[in-house]
């Protein structure tokens, strides 16, 4: 499953962009990766990771603006249209699944 957080955050005033700094900050420590400003994604192996992560996400929410968490499957990340300009990029590709022995 892949977690996607979409998010618009108040930051006229220097504690609003404080908030907004370190939730960003948290997402990236909870092992997002930015696709787009305001968009983050995240793999999680399956729904339970991904229900634990989506709770992280909401503790770590400023009081203000708001924040939207969309769960999708792999297969539904596979389908995925990515442009640059408007040359197409690559299909994403899932990561690689670890073993440990």
């Amino acid at each position: 499953m892949w977690l996607v957080v979409l998010f618009d955050l108040p930051v006229g005033s220097k504690k609003e962009r404080k908030a907004a700094s370190g939730f960003r900050l948290a997402l990236l420590d909870l092992g997002f990766e930015m696709t787009q400003f305001s968009v983050y994604l995240r793999f999680c192996a399956g729904k339970e990771q991904a229900e634990a992560t989506e709770r992280k996400v909401e503790r770590a929410m400023p009081p203000s603006g708001k924040v939207h968490i969309i769960a999708i499957t792999d297969k539904q990340y596979e389908n995925i249209r990515t442009y640059r300009g408007r040359k197409r990029e690559q299909s994403p590709k899932n990561p690689n699944q670890y073993a440990l022995f």
